[in-house]
């Protein structure tokens, strides 16, 4: 009886700990999830709700302004979020990593590290976009506003 009771311990404490490692996986880590010169293609790119009477001219301003910094918005249905930054074709501006600052009630802030290339390192002048895609943080949410901290810029996110 004692053997079949130490058996059974056994086996629970391999259950427990093999709960454990699976659970793990599902917290996907801060690293980049996928980059890829461009932009996200336009069929998997949220439908934008234009006023009527709006003028697409009257935002072209404001559309090459924009077009300067980077760009921040949902992926995936909100499992991802993807930034896309302008930058050398020979040297695209990549992001490594995210980094939850202010979880989900609290702020619901991140930072994207962005990868850093040596100084002296050769580069075309052209400016191209690059995108990278992240997993979305189990401690931010996307029922709140995403504040988003890359290169200097502070990006807000709208509630997806």
């Amino acid at each position: 009886m004692a053997h079949s009771m130490r058996v059974r311990r056994v086996g629970l404490l391999a259950l427990a700990l093999s709960s454990v490692f699976l659970l793990s996986a599902c917290n996907p880590s801060g690293d980049a999830a996928e980059d890829f010169p461009g932009v996200p293609g336009a069929s998997e790119a949220e439908a934008v709700d234009v006023e009527a009477g709006d003028d697409p001219a009257d935002d072209e301003e404001e559309t090459e302004s924009s077009a300067d910094g980077p760009v921040v918005v949902w992926w995936a249905d909100g499992g991802q979020i993807a930034l896309t930054i302008s930058g050398s074709s020979t040297c695209p501006v990549v992001g490594e990593q995210i980094r939850v600052l202010e979880k989900a009630g609290e702020g619901n802030r991140v930072a994207i590290d962005l990868v850093q290339r040596p100084e002296d390192q050769v580069c075309t002048m052209d400016l191209v976009p690059h995108t990278t895609l992240f997993w979305t943080p189990v401690t931010v949410t996307t029922t709140e506003p995403l504040v988003v901290e890359v290169a200097g810029y502070e990006i807000e996110v709208p509630i997806k």
